[in-house]
């Protein structure tokens, strides 16, 4: 197994649970600000229910949190199987690629949150996705 590949995983693992607790960090003290009280929220609530309620720029790092939840999870099987069959130095390349990606359309979503260089950040990060998925492929089905 190749714990170089896996690196780029770990780090997008460590980047999620950091987006996580600058969520936490930004979305508690606006719900107190509003007088909200998780203790008494009625049952059934969801962090998008809150959309409208908090202001946007302390929703969109939960909006990227959720997003860190979603394509990646793509990422993550791709990489371990990049790292069973044997990555190239190329490969190893891309995941990082994918990952500083990620970590630059985060802070870009949760800052600043325009439209057209978040959406340029996703598909630069997705082609490297892409790419990474297509060596598996060939790694796999094709060998």
């Amino acid at each position: 197994m190749e714990a170089k590949m896996l690196a780029p995983a770990a780090v997008l693992v460590m980047w999620s649970l950091i987006m996580l607790v600058w969520t936490a960090a930004t979305r508690f003290p606006a719900m107190k600000k509003l007088g909200a009280n998780i203790k008494t929220a009625p049952p059934g609530g969801r962090g998008q229910n809150l959309d409208g309620v908090l202001p946007d720029p302390v929703q969109w790092k939960s909006h990227n949190y959720m997003h860190l939840m979603e394509q990646p999870t793509i990422f993550y099987p791709t990489v371990v199987i990049l790292a069973l069959l044997g990555p190239n130095a190329g490969t190893v390349m891309i995941a990082w690629a994918y990952v500083a990606l990620r970590i630059v359309h985060s802070i870009w979503q949760a800052t600043v949150n325009t439209i057209p260089v978040r959406f340029t950040l996703f598909i630069l990060s997705t082609i490297c996705l892409l790419l990474l998925a297509i060596h598996a492929v060939e790694l796999t089905v094709l060998a």
